[in-house]
């Protein structure tokens, strides 16, 4: 599941414009819009190249819990500290 909140969020994480996430993902700046201003749902195919895309850019989309929906950066891994988040 992706949230157009979460769309926009991931994006204000990375930094990136509709534009640049419609570039990188492959689709089209009008279907990143119009998934954000909640105009249309997104095809199943373009929703997951916009997750693969923010999740490839270290985004964690976070699922529906107690405290909701939400994103944030993956940890980063380092070999030095295998037990470090």
């Amino acid at each position: 599941m992706l949230s157009p909140e979460q769309c926009r969020a991931a994006r204000a994480l990375l930094d990136w414009t509709q534009e640049d996430l419609a570039g990188r993902a492959g689709i089209s700046r009008s279907t990143v819009r119009g998934f954000e201003n909640g105009q249309h749902e997104l095809q199943r195919a373009s929703a997951a190249m916009i997750r693969m895309t923010l999740e490839q850019a270290g985004v964690i989309l976070i699922g529906p819990d107690e405290q909701g929906v939400g994103v944030r950066f993956q940890s980063p891994h380092r070999p030095d500290q295998p037990n470090a988040p």
